[in-house]
């Protein structure tokens, strides 16, 4: 059974009460592999989570940590795929949309059901609280754009059902320097032109990135021919690389029976590029007047 199913599953057998009683979070970004760092933790005798015993985690044992943070910083989450089968979820969460910066976060509550107090959650090997109380003390905190996490070190204490035991333990995250994302830029030449066989338009332009990437573009002309709204999609693609401009060249075809003459047309475009540094696309949108010219 996959691992972020089963826990998927325990989260839902366990929060038939609680999910009426509070929202669930938005997600965070898509979780990165961890360089260095560990996660170690033990409870109290009678503690449901750990059953008393002691647990440690490390990268350099082999052992495989994920991380990833919300966009806005308030959130943390470290999953643990231990060498010898173990699996574990952590996560921490600020009041609100607070980022998480160093400091001592008391009365947290089950995350994702804590509200707008602080959240926090130590769940894993088929076993979660239903609900909890704890504390948690971020030591350091690095992010990076879109939801990257460079460092975070935080000490935490749960406690299960309102009992007395716990569960305590300890959390570092060493990535390097976050990667710069995807930057795109597009422009719009301000001269197109109109077939006077087709009726259709010819806009063109550049895009520009950072990063290499397939640009695809898409875009409406439109244009006001006697009192008549004449209007016309387009789409095309073209290879970016960083340093040169990537020119573009697309045609609108008239949607109805007047085709495009020459004159001031408005064009509005998008551009979207992937950014393989953080797995998601990226977009740029202009709006532009263009002239055209018999063609």
């Amino acid at each position: 059974m996959h691992k972020t199913w089963r826990r998927a599953a325990l989260a839902a057998s366990l929060s038939i009460t609680g999910a009426l009683g509070g929202l669930v979070a938005a997600a965070p970004a898509q979780a990165q592999p961890v360089a260095s760092g560990s996660v170690t933790f033990s409870g109290d005798q009678g503690d449901y989570i750990t059953g008393g015993g002691s647990y440690a985690y490390s990268v350099a044992d082999g052992d495989q940590l994920t991380t990833s943070a919300s966009t806005d910083a308030s959130h943390v989450s470290v999953n643990v795929n231990g060498y010898g089968g173990d699996w574990w979820y952590l996560d921490f969460d600020a009041p609100g949309s607070q980022p998480l910066t160093p400091g001592t976060y008391e009365n947290a509550t089950r995350y994702p059901f804590n509200g707008a107090g602080p959240g926090l959650s130590l769940d894993g090997n088929g076993r979660g609280c239903n609900e909890l109380t704890g504390t948690f003390t971020v030591l350091n905190a690095v992010f990076g754009p879109n939801g990257y996490v460079q460092t975070f070190d935080a000490t935490f204490e749960q406690h299960c059902e309102g009992g007395t035991a716990a569960a305590r333990g300890e959390v570092h995250i060493a990535n390097s320097p976050a990667p710069v994302p995807l930057d795109l830029a597009l422009a719009v030449a301000t001269q197109g032109t109109a077939s006077t066989v087709s009726g259709k338009a010819v806009v063109h332009g550049t895009v520009t990135c950072n990063q290499p990437t397939s640009v695809a573009l898409y875009g409406t002309v439109t244009e006001i021919v006697k009192k008549t709204i004449v209007r016309g999609d387009f789409t095309t693609r073209v290879d970016c690389a960083p340093g040169t401009p990537a020119a573009w060249t697309a045609t609108a075809s008239p949607t109805g029976t007047v085709p495009f003459v020459k004159g001031d047309v408005e064009v509005s475009t998008r551009a979207q590029g992937y950014d393989s540094e953080y797995n998601q696309y990226v977009e740029v949108n202009d709006t532009a007047v263009v002239k055209l010219i018999k063609g």
